[in-house]
C-alpha cells in the first residue's frame, strides 16, 4: 500500500509545488511509482509537467462526476491534473455528508498501484487541505529560509493537531524541508537553526539551495532530473529523496 503524502505550508511561494514535482520525480528515480495530486486551483503543479486540460479533473473527481483519472508525464510518474474550477469546490462541497474524507474514499481504488501519492495542497486551511490531511500518512512542511517564513507555523502545528485527533489517527509531521537555502547568508543559518529547535529531528539534513535551474525547468515542463540532471537543485532533491525512503520503508524493513 502506498505512502500518501501531503505538502503543507499556508504560504505561498516556499517550494511547495517545486519539492512535490522533483520528489515525486527523484522517488521515480530511485524505482518508485509515484503519483502526484494537483489539489490548488491555481494549477500550478498541473502547468509546471505540461499536463493538459483533461475532461476528469480533481474537481469532477471531488464532485464524484468521475473517478481519479491519472495521466501519465513519463514512465513511473503521474498525475491527477487541477483547474481553476476547483476554487469554488469548498462552497459546492459545504453541505457534502462526510466532506472531509471525500480524498480518501476517492484514494481506495488506485492506492495500492503506487509507492507514494503526494498531494501538492492549497496555500489555505480550508476544506481541500482538510481532504488532504485526512488520508495522509505524513505531512511535510516546505519552508523558505526566510524570517517571515516561519510567521504561521503554531497554526499549521495546531490544525494537523486537531485532524489527527478527531479525523486521522495516525497522520504524523513527516518532515521539514528547508528550501531556496543560500549557506553563506547568515539570516538563512539562523532560520534553520530556528527550524530544527521548533521541529527537531523531523527537519530534513538535506537542504535545497538556490538554484536556477529549479526555476527554469517549470518553464520547460520538465522535473529538474529531466532538465538538468546535474545542476545543484537535481542533486539536493535526489538526497531528500533517500532520506525520505529511509524514513518511510524503514518501519516496513522492521
Amino acid at each position: 500500500m502506498g505512502h500518501i503524502i501531503s505538502l503543507l505550508n499556508h504560504k505561498g511561494g516556499v517550494g511547495k509545488t517545486t519539492s512535490a514535482i522533483n520528489i515525486g520525480a527523484g522517488l521515480v528515480e530511485n524505482g518508485k511509482r509515484a503519483l502526484l495530486i494537483d489539489l490548488d486551483p491555481q494549477a500550478n503543479l498541473t502547468l509546471s509537467l505540461g499536463a493538459p486540460r483533461i475532461a476528469e479533473t480533481i474537481y469532477e473527481a471531488m464532485k464524484g462526476e468521475a473517478p481519479l483519472t491519472p495521466y501519465t508525464v513519463r514512465e513511473g510518474l503521474d498525475i491527477i491534473v487541477s483547474t481553476l474550477d476547483l476554487s469554488g469546490a469548498e462552497m459546492e462541497l459545504i453541505n457534502e455528508a462526510g466532506r472531509e474524507f471525500i480524498l480518501r474514499e476517492l484514494f481506495e481504488p488506485v492506492r495500492d498501484k503506487y509507492d507514494y501519492i503526494l498531494i501538492d495542497c492549497p496555500p489555505s486551511l480550508g476544506l481541500l487541505t482538510l481532504n488532504a490531511l485526512t488520508c495522509s500518512d505524513y505531512v511535510y512542511i516546505p519552508l523558505q529560509t526566510q524570517f517571515l517564513a516561519l510567521q504561521g507555523l503554531a497554526k499549521i502545528k495546531q490544525v494537523i493537531n486537531k485532524v489527527k485527533l478527531r479525523l486521522n489517527k495516525k497522520l504524523e509531521i513527516g518532515g521539514v524541508i528547508a528550501t531556496m537555502y543560500d549557506n553563506r547568508k547568515v539570516l538563512n543559518r539562523d532560520v534553520v537553526e530556528t527550524m530544527k529547535k521548533y521541529f527537531g529531528d523531523t527537519v530534513f539534513k538535506t537542504m535545497i539551495r538556490d538554484n536556477v535551474s529549479l526555476a527554469e525547468a517549470p518553464a520547460k515542463r520538465k522535473d529538474i532530473f529531466i532538465y538538468s540532471p546535474n545542476s545543484i537543485g537535481a542533486k539536493d532533491y535526489m538526497a531528500l529523496c533517500q532520506e525520505i525512503l529511509e524514513r518511510t520503508e524503514k518501519p516496513v524493513e522492521a
